[in-house]
Formats: C-alpha cells, sequence, structure tokens
C-alpha cells in the first residue's frame, strides 16, 4: 500500500520509531508527567475495553466471577512466599509513609495480587464445599521497570488476574490449561493474531510456579511478544499461606491454585502485528469505529442527510461513525487510515443519483461500489473477510518467518539476518539455555505443545535431546 501519512516514520527502516508515532498520531496513547507511565486516551481506552468486555464474558460463561482487592500488599505478606518476593523484589514500587508519617511497616503498590488472594482464601475456604474458587480482578498493577515502552513495557499498566483455588492439582492444571484455550480464541477470532501456544522453561516461568504457559506471537518486526500466560501453582503458596479445607473424608488437604493474565500490552501486538507505513490496522472485532462514513461534497443538497440515514442504518449491525466536519475528504481518509478503521464509506451527490456508494478497505485498500440496497450485507461480509484476512496474514508471516536450526551459530545467524521464530531440540540443561542467552542475546519461548521432531540432539551441547522448544528475540 502506499504510504501517504509522513509523520511517521517508515517501519521498515525504524520500526521502534514508527511503533511510537504509531501510538500518538493514531490518538491511542500520550506520555504521562508521571515516569514511565501512559495516558490512555479514549480511543486507545475503547480498544481495552472491547478487549475487557468480550473477556469478560468468557469468563463468566465459565463460572468466574469478578472481585477486588487492595492495591497496597503488607511487606510481610509479599514475604510468606520466598520464591515469589525474589521474582518481583527488582520491580516493587514501595509506600513508607501515609501523610506525615512515617508507616510501622512498609507497603508494596502490588506487582501482583497473589499474596493477597492466598490471604483471603485462608479465611474464605473452610471444606471441599466452598471449592473452587474461580475468581478473577480487572485492575492495574505497579512494577519499576527501567526501560518503557508504551502498552508494552510500563510502570503502570492494566490487566486482568485470576486467581483459582481448586481440591486437586488436576484440576488447577486443568484450569490453567483451558485459560489458555480461552487467551488464545480471543487472539484468533478477535485479534486476528496467530499465536504458538506451549509451556514455559523452569528458567522462563513464572516466580513461585509448579509450570506457566504461555501464548507468544510474532511481531513484524520478527521479535517475539509473550502476549499472555497462566501459572499451576500447585499446592506452594498454600502450603505458605496454610490454605487447606477438610476434604469428604474429614481430613485436612492443602487447596491448589491456578493464576492467569493478559494486559493492555495485548493492544501493543495489535499494532505491531497488523501496523503498516499508514498506521494503525484494527481487525473489525476490535476497533472501537468499525465503519466510518465520510461525506463528499457535504455542502451540496442531499449529501449530509443521506450520510445520516446512512448511520441510522449501519450502527445496527456495526460500531459506526459518521464524520460530518468541515475537514476536507482527503484529510479525512488519511486520518481514519491511521486510525486504522476497517472500512471508509464514501457517499456524494452522485452516488446518490445512483443509489450507491463506495466503500474502502483499510487492510488492502481496496475500493467497492455497493448498492445501498445491499449495503447491510455487504458491510457486514466485508467486515468478516477483514478479520480472515489480517489473520491470514499475519500466519503466513509467522509461517515464512518460523525457522529450524541445529546449531547455535545458525540459530544466531538466523536472528542476526532474518528475526523470527527459531525451532531447535533442547537437552532441557539450564546451562544451554543461558548459553543461547548469553551468546545469541535470545530466551526460550516455550515448549510447544504441538511438538516436532527437528533433530535428536540439543543444538547447544550436542547431548541427546527430547524437547522441541521455539527460541527467539522478544520485548
Amino acid at each position: 500500500m502506499e504510504k501517504r501519512v509522513e509523520a511517521i516514520a517508515d517501519m521498515n527502516e525504524d520500526f521502534a520509531q514508527w511503533y511510537t508515532d504509531v501510538v500518538r498520531k493514531a490518538e491511542l496513547a500520550e506520555y504521562a508527567e508521571t515516569g514511565g507511565c501512559i495516558i490512555y486516551k479514549p480511543y486507545g481506552y475503547a480498544i481495552w475495553e472491547i478487549i475487557q468486555k468480550t473477556l469478560d464474558a468468557k469468563l463468566k460463561e465459565t463460572g468466574h466471577e469478578n472481585v477486588y482487592m487492595p492495591m497496597l500488599i503488607p511487606e510481610s505478606l509479599l514475604q510468606k512466599e520466598a520464591d515469589h518476593i525474589e521474582g518481583f523484589a527488582p520491580e516493587v514500587a514501595w509506600v513508607t509513609h501515609g501523610g506525615t508519617e512515617k508507616l510501622q511497616e512498609r507497603y508494596c503498590i502490588r506487582p501482583t495480587s497473589e499474596t493477597l488472594f492466598c490471604s483471603f482464601y485462608a479465611n474464605e475456604i473452610q471444606s471441599y464445599r466452598d471449592l473452587p474458587k474461580l475468581y478473577n480482578q480487572w485492575c492495574s498493577v505497579m512494577r519499576w521497570e527501567k526501560t518503557t515502552r508504551p502498552f508494552l513495557r510500563g510502570r503502570e499498566f492494566l490487566w486482568q488476574e485470576g486467581h483459582t483455588a481448586h481440591a486437586t492439582g488436576e484440576e488447577s492444571l486443568a484450569e490453567a490449561l483451558s485459560i489458555l484455550d480461552i487467551y488464545c480464541d480471543i487472539s484468533a477470532n478477535v485479534l486476528a493474531m496467530p499465536c504458538i501456544k506451549g509451556q514455559k522453561t523452569e528458567r522462563e516461568k513464572f516466580a513461585g510456579a509448579v509450570s506457566t504457559f504461555t501464548f507468544e506471537s510474532l511481531m513484524h518486526d520478527g521479535k517475539a511478544l509473550q502476549s499472555g500466560t497462566t501459572h499451576n501453582f500447585g499446592d506452594k503458596f498454600s502450603r505458605a499461606f496454610d490454605i487447606k479445607y477438610l476434604d469428604k473424608d474429614n481430613k485436612q488437604q492443602y487447596v491448589h491454585q491456578a493464576s492467569w493474565g493478559v494486559t493492555t500490552r495485548l493492544i501493543g501486538a495489535i499494532i505491531m502485528v497488523h501496523g503498516d507505513n499508514n498506521g494503525l490496522v484494527l481487525p473489525p472485532p476490535v476497533a472501537p469505529i468499525q465503519v466510518i462514513i465520510v461525506p463528499v461534497a457535504s455542502h451540496k443538497p442531499g449529501v449530509s442527510e443521506k450520510a445520516e440515514e446512512l448511520r441510522v442504518r449501519l450502527e445496527k449491525i456495526s460500531r459506526c461513525k459518521l464524520d460530518n466536519s468541515d475537514k476536507k475528504p482527503g484529510w479525512k481518509f488519511a486520518e481514519y487510515e491511521m486510525k486504522g478503521v476497517p472500512i471508509r464509506l464514501e457517499i456524494g451527490p452522485k452516488d446518490i443519483e445512483q443509489n450507491q456508494c463506495v466503500i474502502a478497505r483499510r487492510d488492502t485498500g481496496e475500493k467497492i461500489t455497493v448498492s445501498l440496497d445491499a449495503l447491510e450485507e455487504t458491510i457486514a461480509e466485508t467486515l468478516k473477510n477483514i478479520t480472515k484476512n489480517l489473520y491470514a496474514k499475519a500466519k503466513t508471516r509467522l509461517d515464512a518467518s518460523t525457522y529450524t536450526a541445529t546449531d547455535l551459530a545458525a540459530l544466531k545467524q538466523i536472528l542476526d539476518t532474518t528475526p523470527g521464530f527459531v525451532k531447535a531440540m533442547w537437552c532441557g540443561d539450564d546451562a544451554c539455555e543461558i548459553r543461547v542467552k548469553e551468546e545469541a542475546t535470545a530466551t526460550s519461548r516455550c515448549i510447544p505443545f504441538d511438538q516436532e521432531n527437528v533433530g535428536d540432539t540439543c543444538f547447544v551441547c550436542g547431548k541427546p535431546a527430547d524437547k522441541m522448544v521455539v527460541w527467539s528475540r522478544a520485548y
């Protein structure tokens, strides 16, 4: 597609600057006075609201309920689970004063809420009849990141965090895996974003978890993005917090727990997976505006009235907006391309005479003349086709950017020249994983559920290997 917006960098020349330009020019977010934080502007927040609404409905369908925990966690509570606090210690922000008085105990601003939920569950759960507890929280968290980038990595960000309690380890594991399936379904069908799902290695798993599962997405520049994770805690946290229940045989048992979350990082993923040199490209299911109506020669009799009539018709089947401002049509075209609106509908005097309009697809730039008599059907079908096309394009790019390496030198060369996902066999030795990070500045993204045999030996040390791991450089 020809580049028409000179206000943003070329994504193929300076991807990082292109990303920042799109975030600001598409009016998704702006930098805040608070260092490392952003202001979610209405258009950017509307995308998060759609993701939130979609996921919230799916969680409620599966029996989950929303709760809300305090944002402050006493230091003594945080220290009850040693592995957990060690993993988060460098990122914790502390509150030391209340007004002018120094607090007797420090409070941390939640980096995550495991400890709060555990303390709550220790009092809430008494019997097997109290299980399972399927709770979810929508909130913000704070992690004192040194290097920040809007949506991808910030000191304060929005997310949901599920924290569930179960009678057995089989149930907590099933919970973690079923939520991962929900995440991947939304990724594919709402965000039009393909992913690879699997289990994190011991080195990359969440602090305090028995096992961590992830869905990994590939960005346009060939870097990976951890788009969401789920965790099986087993009874590790319940033992630290003494969360027990009386089973059917009247015996005390420790509960088993799961945790899971996605964040506003998904907005960053949408930008980097689908965007182009004209700005944002939004999949219709997540677009705040799915159809923008732009009258042409709106000063002429009947044009504004017809445009409003079409808006009323289309708002019944889509998120539709009419721009009847006095800005020139060409300016409006560029603006809504930058904002990634899936369909632009143009209507002018000649179109009205011929009972037609012109629709332009944001994903392909294709213009189609449509009869007004079949407008609703055409718009609905086009929105579906755009979603399918965006997913297909992203999947084609992911497949074309997935390689195989049989030794560390080959992996490094691939990532230096043609970044993407690299499949390679791994022996499971932590030392080999560390070597990959040090020598290739790459990390294991996951041990995919869909395993392939791409060799018999570890690509790092040459020892026998039976795990295929996906490696990449990542955000």
